[in-house]
């Protein structure tokens, strides 16, 4: 896939993977082909991989490499491929450059968890790690808007960075931080489905996913509805899917990656346990909670 590809792309679903994990607790790819195959039959527009709802954090940058090479080589084309790239400034650019062999379409720049980030620090890393990737447009992950509006317009504005994730639950913040960027910026929803029309409000297209590895019929409908001005109707379909999502916030969000994995456990589909400190297995209420989600959505039998 091309950058114009990606760029069209990133206005759709950016479906955040899950990493499997064997009995053995090593890392199994392939595991994830039929997800994959579900997920782009239904429409998926991007997947991204080392996100999240993949565990990257929980990954070694070993992992977080061989996983980028394994999801671009069963995504086969079909779809642009994200790769997401983090941690120390050395870590990213390593493996900005492996996505970059993988053939990724573009990289997912994660804001940096340091405790001590400035945010002119925070330009540099990023302007490293486009250097490192060697071409490949960058998509940043913006978990926490406190850095300011000037910093996030000095971040848009570094070669190579075509968008921005925007996952924190500030409409107003993302309105002025999109008056203040370039008009080639493009913004995505990055805090899934629940967030998505409050996001599109203010001028956000497209969201993250990480119901697309459980339901991505339900996503892409979610999708289809915003796209054509519907908000009625994706509050609706939104609204089917709360009790997943609320599963998925419990204990701190600590569930978040528990959920889907259990769910997909259920419907047959193993990707193993969540890796700490991520909650394993799901508490028995919240288990039950929802095995009744799957069974009333026929995503499972009864």
């Amino acid at each position: 896939m091309t950058g114009p590809d990606l760029r069209a792309a990133l206005g759709g679903i950016s479906g955040i993977l899950v990493t499997p994990f064997d009995t053995d607790d090593v890392i199994a790819p392939q595991r994830l082909a039929p997800i994959i195959d579900r997920a782009l039959g239904a429409g998926l527009h991007v997947p991204v991989v080392n996100g999240n709802t993949g565990e990257f954090y929980a990954l070694t940058v070993d992992e977080a490499e061989q996983m980028a090479g394994e999801v671009c080589a069963l995504v086969a084309g079909r779809a642009p491929v994200l790769a997401g790239v983090g941690r120390s400034v050395k870590d990213a650019c390593r493996l900005a450059a492996s996505a970059k062999r993988a053939h990724a379409a573009g990289l997912m720049v994660h804001q940096p968890p340091d405790p001590f980030a400035a945010p002119r620090g925070v330009v540099d890393y990023v302007r490293r790690v486009a250097d490192a990737g060697d071409g490949l447009p960058l998509m940043l992950y913006l978990r926490n808007d406190a850095i300011g509006t000037a910093a996030i317009a000095a971040l848009c504005a570094v070669p190579g960075v075509i968008g921005v994730k925007w996952a924190t639950p500030n409409p107003l913040k993302l309105a002025e931080a999109i008056s203040a960027c370039d008009p080639s910026i493009i913004w995505v929803g990055g805090l899934a489905e629940v967030w998505a029309p409050a996001l599109y409000a203010v001028g956000a297209r497209g969201f993250t996913s990480g119901l697309v590895n459980v339901w991505p019929e339900r996503s892409l409908a979610i999708h289809a509805a915003l796209e054509a001005g519907d908000y009625a109707g994706a509050r609706a379909l939104i609204a089917e899917i709360a009790v997943f999502e609320e599963v998925r916030a419990m204990e701190m969000n600590g569930t978040n990656v528990t959920g889907v994995k259990s769910a997909l456990a259920a419907m047959g589909h193993d990707c193993g346990p969540t890796r700490p400190p991520a909650a394993w297995p799901l508490a028995p209420e919240q288990h039950a909670r929802l095995t009744a989600f799957l069974v009333a959505n026929r995503l499972v039998a009864s």
